[in-house]
């Protein structure tokens, strides 16, 4: 069995963590969370999304979160980008990486993009064309890899169709999102085995969401296929829509607690971990929902 010796772990707490939150966070509070997620050594920060706030109020003060962090050597700072518009705006506010997200069901693209899977692939050459000359890097997401909440099982060939048009245009990795949580190990490795024959597996990244206990098991089957990059979000902020009271994003604090059990370099220190998830928790009035953090925390409190 082969695993990676290091994985790059991407912190998407501030920006798909928080957007769901029914009670707004201030810049100041995501400002010191993002400088506290640096503080332990997370190699990329998801700071925000420049969507319209009408749409997600949450994500309102992207752009000043991004201009007031104190930006360090060698960590990245994407900001997720859904049209030229957003687009505008990262450019504008100095932002050297964008994210652009697609899904792989029909129903879903209809009613989060309000346009089909083609279409919305369309809409984003536009997009690349002005962010590469500027010299911007460019991420691509695809949701719903695993399942849909509209339409069950999702076609691997449609996932693997997208995954490949994002990469003809220009993006320089792709996060596969299992948006509901839905997806098993076999099934995560089926589906990267598929895409494999058209893509390189250190070209892929997982964004596994936990609604049904399985995120770990699918990174860690992945992994095993060669996957190298880990989205998580600190404190397991985010909560399904699709799943009343169900748990979202998969806990960095999870991630980084397997991944040094298995010998893995990440370059991010748990105690510093620890504490960036706890300033939020706080911060929001709940306890994480990372058992890792759960229990290493209880257990420094003696």
């Amino acid at each position: 069995m082969s695993f990676p010796k290091q994985v790059k772990i991407v912190e998407v707490g501030p920006r798909d963590g928080l957007q769901n939150e029914a009670s707004t966070v201030p810049a100041d509070i995501k400002v010191h969370l993002v400088e506290k997620l640096a503080d332990a050594g997370l190699p990329v920060i998801e700071v925000g999304a420049l969507v319209s706030p009408k749409w997600v109020p949450q994500m309102a003060t992207s752009s000043e979160v991004f201009t007031r962090i104190d930006k360090r050597s060698g960590i990245s700072y994407p900001m997720l980008v859904p049209n030229l518009k957003g687009l505008e705006l990262a450019l504008a506010a100095g932002v050297q990486e964008i994210a652009l997200f697609a899904a792989a069901s029909e129903t879903f693209s209809q009613k989060n993009t309000n346009c089909s899977i083609a279409e919305s692939i369309e809409r984003f050459n536009d997009v690349i064309d002005q962010a590469q000359a500027a010299g911007v890097k460019i991420r691509g997401y695809v949701s719903c890899v695993l399942g849909c909440p509209y339409e069950g099982k999702v076609s691997f060939d449609t996932v693997s169709m997208i995954t490949q048009k994002l990469f003809e245009k220009g993006c320089y990795e792709v996060s596969l999102g299992d948006t509901i949580g839905v997806g098993t190990a076999g099934e995560a490795q089926d589906l990267v085995e598929i895409l494999m024959k058209h893509v390189s597996a250190q070209q892929l990244a997982a964004h596994f969401h936990d609604t049904y206990g399985q995120a770990l098991a699918n990174i860690h089957a992945v992994m095993q296929c060669g996957v190298a990059v880990v989205d998580s979000s600190i404190a397991g902020l985010g909560g399904c829509p699709y799943a009343k009271g169900a748990t979202g994003n998969v806990a960095t604090e999870d991630v980084v607690y397997m991944l040094n059990g298995m010998g893995i370099e990440t370059g991010v220190d748990m105690d510093r971990l620890l504490e960036a998830g706890r300033f939020i928790s706080n911060f929001l009035g709940r306890e994480p929902v990372s058992r890792a953090a759960t229990a290493l925390l209880r257990k420094k409190a003696g």
